[in-house]
């Protein structure tokens, strides 16, 4: 009987454990963040950008003579963060928050 009860424990810890760890996973993906999006200030690069936020969900590009744009978005659910950069600097940014697409 004290050994079902421990297997049990045991099972039950192990099922805790894993359920735990995939909570804690699905935190981590979520990079798509207000937190985050402060974390990004004008004049960083997109490799710096791209270090807090992960990689763009989309992103579109346009190059003129000396001057080139980039704007990029990182989507999440319904929260969305574009960000335009300038000969590859953060020019301005936005976080948005709507229906999911």
């Amino acid at each position: 009987m004290m050994h079902k009860l421990a297997s049990l424990a045991r099972h039950r810890l192990a099922v805790a454990l894993v359920l735990i760890a995939f909570v804690l996973a699905g935190c981590s993906l979520t990079r798509i963040s207000q937190e985050n999006f402060e974390k990004i200030q004008t004049g960083m690069t997109l490799a710096q950008v791209t270090a807090i936020l992960g990689e763009p969900t989309e992103s579109s590009s346009v190059d003129v003579a000396v001057f080139s744009g980039t704007v990029s978005k990182w989507k999440h659910g319904d929260v969305t963060i574009t960000i335009q950069f300038v000969n590859g600097k953060v020019v301005a940014k936005q976080l948005s928050k709507g229906q999911p697409q």
